[in-house]
């Protein structure tokens, strides 16, 4: 084998040295003719320095950045001013094809360490080895809205994590809800065309509440399941950090030996779950069309760091037969009950990205990108997402090479015969482009070549109760089953979080204009719960109609807890936050305190005050973090109030002040006061109860929700 040549500079990746808005330099401020600002490098600068000077893109220096070149100071502009069109065309081209869904995500770079070792489960690598440790990149999203759309709409959210191990990435692309729409993957253009803003007029944009998503849902009773979490608080989570995820589909464990295992994947945060009310998360999208994003973004910015525990549910073909549901069907779950979760890792996001654009628009997720040790299963929805996903990157990032996009690109070697394509940035050399060849022989690199040892192999046994020799286009009947899972979702949610989906129903379907769509899907309601389908009825003031004829007749499942948010919430201040207002003359020394006792906690106080800036208090001096108007009590998870008698008294008439802690009571937030504030409560119609408490009683009573007071508050279905 010949030596190979330390790379000239023009082998090396062509952005080798690139380092764009890079370094800090003196500059020199000037006015042009027109009044124009130029900021130019010092006269005296290093003009050596590359760093130092505005060039176009391709290293052209540019003299001067503020106006186009013309045939005399006010003539037309010349088509030979090359640094002109170069820029006007790279911003008319700056942005890609939005995703078709999961438009609108946030992402942010961590670490995922092995917590529990399970080799005699999955020869992945990752898990063989508890301190194992990969750079992870997660992406959080809406599925239904645009680009531009708002954080906070009743959706699904997606939760998808590309592991950057040494066999390869892995992509586990999930969804914050552990079931699907539909079972197979040749209805998902029909199931996002129907969510989508209706093709006639171009909205509602970022929602479900209109005609043709609750007709596909009448006329589709398998999309129950996940209606039900959708409708659920589920669909309005608090935050990106408070939300579980899920692998969705049923995935394989393969062992070294070649044994196989069923698996589920499993993310749960650390600092639990928690959700908004409907109304809440309306008026959230109103003050903060960037909630979640801005929340995930500071959390991470502050140290907070956001983490999630990895868990699987392991089960074999055996349990599989013997369960009422088939394990195949992405509508249906594992209660865990039945196979409990067992955490396996954490994962931990440390890091936002440097530029969005670069990293969370261009991260291409892959289901099919799997390691050694993780296989896939005949879930018919699973199979045709690994086309889909690898046929759109093409179509978002103009290229087959987009897996050298530095976010996509693995971090361990990746060696092959694929060359060429459309924006290719590396430069292979030699002549081996193919392969079986015998360069080698003549001294040449003759390239890298398949190993049956190491590489990924298919897991062969077919233990999926599947004969292989029929071509069919069926349904298995074991799929049949459409509304015992969602009974099951129903029955195990708390008597509130009840009411809350037939109100989120009762809103839906409020919107849908045409009534046998509203009858029909009324009709299947039936069928999952009839107390449901009357509260529902009763909400929209119709009858109801007949029960829909099941397919299969539902049966009753056990309850399962882990399937409620409330039954599962975990009492902690850790990553909430506190509005604490306050006004001239409050006490420095209570606020102080109070912010102290927060912060010990966890959480994150946010000072409010009718001005922004410094205010000046009773013991010194504070600067406020927000102003009231333009910090509404929708914004924090519990509100706390320091003000003298006189400036309570002032503010009952000024109506942001009012809202601000009637739509804290409203909401079931812990209210904690000073007594100068009873004025303003009295003012604003709260009442005392077991969540409006004197400020010393706050940290016993933490930044819970007081369920027990909405009923009393608004009209449930």
């Amino acid at each position: 084998m010949a030596d190979r040549k330390i790379p000239s500079p023009a082998h090396r990746n062509s952005l080798y040295d690139h380092a764009p808005g890079a370094g800090q330099f003196p500059t020199t401020d000037t006015l042009g003719a027109g009044g124009e600002l130029h900021q130019s490098v010092e006269s005296g600068h290093d003009h050596s320095d590359g760093v130092a000077h505005l060039t176009d893109n391709f290293g052209h220096r540019i003299a001067d950045n503020e106006n186009s070149l013309k045939a005399g100071a006010r003539g037309p502009t010349l088509l030979e001013d090359f640094i002109l069109r170069e820029k006007i065309f790279h911003f008319d081209h700056e942005r890609i094809p939005e995703r078709i869904v999961h438009a609108r995500g946030s992402g942010a770079h961590g670490v995922f360490e092995c917590t529990k070792a399970i080799p005699h489960l999955t020869q992945a690598s990752i898990f063989q080895k508890v301190g194992n440790t990969c750079p992870v990149f997660t992406r959080f999203s809406t599925v239904a809205g645009g680009a531009g759309s708002v954080d906070t709409p009743r959706d699904v959210r997606g939760f998808a994590v590309k592991f950057y191990t040494d066999a390869g990435n892995w992509d586990l692309v999930g969804n914050n809800i552990p079931v699907f729409f539909i079972q197979d993957a040749i209805k998902f253009p029909d199931l996002v065309h129907s969510v989508k803003m209706e093709a006639d007029r171009g909205y509602p944009q970022a929602a479900s509440a209109h005609d043709t998503f609750w007709d596909f849902v009448g006329l589709m009773p398998e999309t129950l399941h996940t209606v039900m979490w959708a409708m659920s608080d589920r669909g309005i989570p608090r935050s990106f950090r408070m939300i579980e995820g899920f692998g969705v589909h049923t995935f394989r464990f393969v062992n070294g030996d070649g044994r196989g295992h069923f698996v589920k994947f499993h993310w749960k945060p650390v600092l639990g779950l928690q959700s908004l009310i409907w109304d809440e998360a309306v008026r959230i999208s109103g003050a903060d069309n960037d909630f979640h994003r801005r929340d995930l973004f500071e959390a991470i910015e502050q140290g907070h760091y956001p983490a999630w525990d990895f868990g699987v549910q392991v089960f074999d073909e055996d349990w599989a037969a013997r369960q009422p549901y088939d394990v195949l069907d992405a509508t249906k779950l594992i209660p865990e009950e039945e196979v409990p979760v067992e955490i396996i890792g954490r994962m931990t996001l440390n890091r936002n990205v440097d530029n969005f654009f670069a990293e969370t628009e261009q991260v291409a997720f892959m289901p099919s990108n799997v390691i050694p040790g993780i296989d896939f299963t005949n879930d018919p929805l699973l199979q045709g997402r690994l086309f889909s996903y690898l046929d759109t990157q093409k179509s978002r990032l103009g290229t087959t090479n987009f897996h050298q996009i530095p976010v996509n690109a693995p971090k361990c070697p990746f060696h092959n015969f694929q060359r060429d394509g459309m924006m290719q940035t590396l430069v292979p050399t030699g002549r081996a482009n193919y392969e079986p060849n015998s360069l080698a022989q003549a001294g040449e690199n003759g390239g890298p070549r398949a190993c049956p040892a190491t590489g990924f192999a298919t897991f062969a046994p077919d233990t999926e109760r599947n004969d292989p020799s029929g071509k069919l286009r069926v349904r298995p009947e074991s799929f049949a089953d459409h509304y015992s899972q969602p009974r099951l979702f129903y029955r195990s949610q708390t008597r509130n979080e009840r009411a809350h989906i037939a109100s989120a129903l009762v809103f839906e379907l409020s919107k849908v204009g045409l009534e046998h769509v509203r009858g029909r899907v009324l009709s299947q309601l039936r069928n999952v719960d009839e107390s449901l389908a009357q509260r529902v009825a009763a909400g929209l003031a119709v009858d109801l109609p007949e029960k829909a004829k099941p397919a299969k007749e539902p049966v009753d499942l056990p309850v399962s807890d882990r399937l409620s948010i409330q039954k599962q919430a975990l009492d902690t201040m850790a990553g909430r936050t506190l509005g604490i207002l306050v006004a001239e003359g409050s006490d420095l020394a209570q606020v102080n305190q109070l912010r102290e006792s927060v912060l010990h906690a966890g959480g994150t106080p946010f000072v409010v005050a009718p001005k922004v800036g410094s205010v000046i208090l009773k013991g010194g001096t504070i600067k406020a973090d927000g102003q009231l108007a333009g910090s509404p009590s929708v914004l924090f998870d519990a509100v706390a109030s320091v003000l003298t008698p006189d400036m309570a008294e002032k503010l009952t008439h000024d109506s942001a002040a009012v809202d601000w802690f009637m739509s804290a009571y409203a909401h079931c937030k812990t209210i904690a006061h000073c007594k100068g504030t009873q004025v303003l409560l009295d003012r604003a119609g709260v009442e005392k109860d077991a969540g409006v408490v004197p400020l010393e009683a706050f940290a016993a009573t933490g930044m819970t929700r007081h369920w027990e007071r909405e009923p009393k508050l608004r009209d449930l279905a």
